[in-house]
């Protein structure tokens, strides 16, 4: 897998995006057809022209920001290198200021970058720009707004965007009326970017997706729905904001529950399955199972057709704070179900067959993620900066090395898992 990052360069080198690729969006989904990454592009993005200040005015698109989401805000596989979240440099911290900004050397990371040209980016010429353009465009009413709030930088809360993404989103805003062809499109991205291939050493990156599953259930315990999703507890506190997780150290707990005396792990999902937050109502609606439950925390939203007729859209708003862990993964290292027949259907069907010895395995995920009731359905799901995803583009990255917004360009020669398969390259 390549993966061309149209990032923006400021005094360190952004690469990542998170919205301008594939409607995938997590790296260790347990339901997804998987690529081994050979190799990883990214594209940096060049130090955006000087803007007219008359063009910082009403963004072009004013969609709620896209995180993974909750997990949609679980880090993606990408390596390009760190952002320093410091902004000492007062040209960062106004929008009309960045076209000034000069593009330093990437710093040290997991990966290295290589400057490569447009016409080595694999069928670059073939994709549809206009589409990602306006996936791009999207996201700028959200990553302009939070340039003007994020001055003051706040460890543990969302990363404000570098100026030159800013700046590039303000341009975007300013001529989105005029960008209406593949080829305006593509203009737009090659001058106002500069691709740079990651170039990943040790184990080949992975490419995963997402779904939003469909599933039925009840606002009430009745019949078969008898399995609740819970929302928010009020005792439920972020170590850092959920874009931010990346930062911690791994197995780091992102999440605490809020004591009289101070702070303490949150209960785990054996804990909460067994009732610890049963009668505090908290329950938001209830499945057929744990097995729904579980898939659908995976996911980190998804639609509910309830039993009164009507469907509603369910999203992300937390986490217990646990490390994610893939029971997949754990099944396969048991020698319980081989790799090759590994798959979501293998794997719900397995859970499902013994409900004991499902939950005793679900239960090795400590995980546990909690859910809102999204009331202005916006027709899709929301990202982590809350714009709503775009099939097919939308990509989840890891915010602590992309800033969220930055386009990125995946090339997946072949796609393992997927009949029929054709090369996979998208902006």
């Amino acid at each position: 897998m390549r993966v061309a990052v149209l990032g923006v360069v400021v005094a360190a080198v952004l690469a990542g995006a998170a919205t301008a690729v594939p409607a995938w969006r997590r790296a260790h989904s347990e339901a997804t057809d998987t690529e081994r990454a050979r190799k990883v592009k990214v594209v940096k993005a060049k130090s955006p022209p000087a803007v007219s200040p008359a063009a910082t005015g009403t963004p072009a698109a004013t969609a709620a920001p896209s995180r993974a989401g909750p997990p949609k805000a679980d880090p993606a596989t990408a390596d390009p290198t760190k952002p320093d979240p410091a902004n000492p440099d007062p040209a960062k911290s106004d929008p009309a200021k960045a076209g000034s900004a000069k593009a330093g050397a990437p710093k040290a990371g997991p990966g290295l970058y290589r400057p490569i040209t447009y016409a080595e980016l694999p069928a670059w010429e073939r994709d549809d720009h206009l589409a990602a353009f306006q996936t791009f465009l999207k996201s700028c009413g959200r990553v302009i707004a939070r340039g003007r709030e994020g001055a003051e930088v706040d460890v543990k809360g969302p990363r404000p965007p570098p100026p030159a993404l800013v700046a590039v989103c303000v341009a975007a805003t300013g001529r989105g009326g005029e960008i209406t062809s593949a080829e305006d499109a593509r203009a737009f991205f090659e001058e106002n970017f500069t691709p740079n291939a990651v170039v990943k050493k040790g184990q080949p990156g992975l490419l995963t997706g997402y779904y939003e599953p469909v599933l039925e259930g009840s606002r009430t315990p009745e019949g078969r729905f008898q399995t609740p999703i819970y929302k928010r507890p009020p005792d439920l506190v972020n170590v850092v904001d959920d874009t931010q997780r990346g930062i911690l150290k791994p197995g780091a707990l992102t999440h605490l529950r809020k004591t009289a005396t101070g702070t303490e792990p949150y209960y785990t999902r054996a804990e909460i399955d067994g009732g610890a937050l049963k009668g505090k109502g908290l329950e938001l609606l209830y499945l057929a199972d744990s097995v729904d439950v579980f898939f659908m925390q995976i996911q980190g939203s998804g639609r509910v057709h309830l039993t009164d007729g009507t469907t509603v859209r369910v999203h992300y708003d937390g986490k217990n704070g646990h490390p994610y862990s893939s029971i997949g993964r754990y099944l396969i290292e048991k020698a319980i179900l081989a790799a090759d027949r590994m798959s979501m259907g293998a794997l719900a069907a397995w859970l499902r067959a013994d409900p004991e010895r499902g939950r005793q395995v679900m239960w090795q995920n400590s995980s546990y993620v909690f859910f809102r009731e999204i009331k202005d359905d916006v027709g899709s799901p929301l990202g982590a900066i809350g714009v709503p995803l775009t099939p097919a583009r939308s990509l989840a990255i890891d915010p602590s090395y992309h800033a969220l917004g930055t386009p990125i360009y995946v090339s997946v020669p072949t796609m393992k898992h997927v009949p029929n398969a054709v090369p996979f390259n998208r902006l």
